[in-house]
């Protein structure tokens, strides 16, 4: 099976059989970090794979994957594939109703869960999925009273003892691998359905194995590299970074004990591969800074004075450019009093690559982690591409651009100014969907992104403007891109979300959401009271303090020729965060513009017509599944100051 390394069971056999002894996988659990070497990986997923048949899991049946970043689940996923089965992750945090439709759409037979939470979402809506004829749980606890014939122990699943006819179930194994092949289909995953239902992206392994591969080549990856996985499973970055370039390149994969002791564990595992989307990055700066605010004077004085010397020399030292003797002297001093420590209790002192993607991320908290000499870096990509379209090179890093086609990636730009690529990354089709499948790739294989761009001239980078079908045009012709002034907004770190209207209005207005954590700290600083998330919302002070911030974009947005119109007149400041329980924002924290807007409507409709407040009651739903409702005044302010206008061209 190792002659052809055409599937990722067959790369694990391979890196038992050429590492072995290397740790493969780490877990912290209980407060102690637990090893697993490339040849026990290799034993369990093998008696895993032996468990499932015996189980009656058939070829081309789909396996659902539930819960948090665990090794024993990311072993599912290979002993799916090994046993000629689609693994389809889904994310935990989702309701049980949110679980029908992927369960139902891809008819899975088997799902394998993390514990008693996901077992219990999944006995609730039975009725609903009746396809599912297995569930398989990893952790025991508060499942031992569970009567159901369908219900195991993944413990006992994979225990050779419990299993008869292992030669047979053995014979079986190798019969179903030898069908296996490049264009074998990999994996089923589910789009955050950003402007409507999810679809089902089905990669096969070449998808998978390219895809990796590039990224391996691009940044010169070895099994000398760590990485920390902690983002959902059920979103292609995790899989494609811990499946796709982990597993290839024989990298340590490791897994936080919680979300919560996230930045504990990073510290003590130092990861040299690190993927985070730019609200790790805004959150961890937030954090930084809100110690530093709470430090002595003098600490205060010396972060001030070695941070001015990173901002100017940091980033060029980074990239191996001429800064003179004096001022690598003085960096030096930085690194061994603030620098080294600073990325040390961030968990960043040992990595060498570091990307971020997802979402626009601010220039400033860019190029701060960049002069800590933090290799960090953007890249652009998509659930159809396996990741992999775009990344920035080494010393060529921009914070307005999303790099270079990886290799194997074609990219152009249609009349349309939609981005469009081509690459062995490119997914098989959408699942049960073959309509969308044409409309989304065509027949030479290029891939519509639904995202408008163009290639920089100066540096020859990929730009992303905004989402294709959110650029429109304000009443008066002027052109209308909402992303790009909502991600000006979110570079604040006092705002978590923004969004834009004005497609077809004579001027645009938003709606903020505030970021609970960093306003309440401001608001303590500042001797503001509140009780809850909704009264800090409404706080006047608040108000002034989010005026401000969009005063200054506006001011910035008056410079620009483009987009001058799109200045914010009138905004308010939600009574509510956007969440994924209530359908606003998909799981991945993207905004369901759409529904968003129907939702709100009456919010957006006092927006318009001059209110100066507007009594509202939303809908919300709770961790359990049921539904509620909270009502609260929300105050409307506009922005009376005249900016200057330039002209449209």
């Amino acid at each position: 099976m190792t002659e052809n390394l055409n599937t990722l069971p067959a790369i694990l056999e391979r890196n038992s059989i050429k590492f072995g002894e290397k740790p493969a996988f780490r877990e912290k659990e209980f407060g102690i970090w637990q090893s697993w070497n490339w040849r026990e990986v290799h034993e369990h997923v093998n008696n895993m794979s032996l468990g499932l048949i015996n189980l009656g899991i058939k070829e081309g049946e789909h396996i659902c994957i539930i819960g948090r970043n665990r090794p024993h689940l990311y072993w599912s996923i290979i002993a799916a594939q090994n046993v000629g089965a689609i693994p389809t992750p889904l994310y935990q945090d989702s309701v049980a109703q949110e679980m029908i439709f992927p369960i139902s759409h891809c008819s899975a037979k088997m799902a394998i869960v993390e514990n008693q939470e996901q077992v219990d979402k999944l006995l609730e809506i039975k009725k609903d999925i009746t396809s599912l004829k297995n569930i398989i749980y990893l952790d025991p606890r508060g499942l031992r009273n569970y009567k159901n014939n369908n219900l195991y122990s993944l413990n006992d699943v994979f225990t050779l003892k419990n299993i008869e006819n292992v030669s047979k179930l053995q014979t079986e194994l190798k019969n179903r691998q030898s069908k296996q092949n490049l264009d074998t289909k990999s994996i089923l995953l589910y789009t955050s359905g950003t402007t409507g239902r999810s679809k089902g992206v089905v990669l096969s392994n070449r998808n998978v194995i390219e895809s990796g591969k590039a990224g391996i080549v691009f940044d010169n990856i070895n099994s000398d590299f760590s990485l920390i996985c902690y983002l959902p499973m059920a979103w292609v970055g995790d899989f494609a970074f811990s499946m796709g370039l982990g597993l290839q390149s024989g990298m340590c994969i490791c897994c936080p004990e919680s979300s919560e002791t996230l930045h504990d564990d990073m510290r003590e595992i130092g990861p040299s591969y690190f993927f985070g989307p730019p609200r790790f990055f805004e959150s961890l700066l937030t954090s930084v800074n809100l110690k530093i605010d709470d430090a002595s004077s003098v600490k205060r004085k010396l972060f001030d004075y070695f941070m001015s010397i990173a901002k100017e020399n940091g980033e060029k030292i980074l990239e191996n450019k001429s800064v003179g003797l004096v001022n690598r002297i003085k960096y030096f001093f930085g690194e061994l009093f603030i620098y080294g420590p600073l990325k040390n209790r961030m968990g960043l002192t040992k990595t060498k690559v570091g990307y971020t993607a997802g979402e626009a991320i601010g220039p400033e908290i860019f190029q701060f982690f960049r002069s800590l000499g933090i290799n960090l870096k953007q890249l652009y990509g998509q659930t159809e591409a396996c990741v992999f379209v775009t990344c920035q090179p080494d010393r060529q890093v921009h914070p307005e651009t999303v790099g270079v086609p990886v290799s194997g990636v074609e990219l152009k730009i249609s009349k349309t100014g939609e981005v469009l690529y081509r690459s062995p990354g490119s997914f098989v089709e959408y699942f049960k969907d073959p309509a969308n499948t044409k409309k989304t790739k065509d027949k030479e294989g290029w891939v519509s992104t639904g995202d408008a761009g163009f290639i920089d001239q100066e540096t020859g980078h990929l730009k992303i403007i905004d989402r294709a079908k959110d650029v429109g045009k304000l009443k008066q012709g002027s052109l209308f891109a909402p992303k790009y002034v909502e991600n000006k907004l979110k570079f604040y770190p006092n705002i978590l979300e923004a969004v834009l209207f004005g497609s077809g209005k004579e001027y645009c207005v938003a709606m903020i959401n505030i970021d609970l954590t960093a306003v309440g700290n401001w608001a303590e600083k500042n001797n503001i009271s509140y009780a809850s998330y909704q009264e800090l919302a409404g706080h006047p002070e608040v108000y002034k303090m989010v005026a401000e911030h969009i005063r200054e974009v506006n001011s910035s947005l008056s410079k620009d020729q483009n987009l001058s119109n799109c200045q914010i007149r009138r905004f308010l400041v939600l009574h509510k965060e956007l969440d994924p329980d209530d359908g606003e924002i998909t799981r991945t924290r993207k905004v369901r513009r759409n529904l968003v807007s129907d939702k709100y409507s009456d919010l957006i409709k006092a927006l318009y017509d001059g209110s100066k407040e507007i009594y509202t009651e939303t809908e919300v739903t709770y961790e359990d599944g049921r539904k509620g409702k909270i009502s609260a005044s929300v105050k409307i302010q506009e922005l009376k100051e005249t900016f200057e206008k330039a002209e449209v061209a």
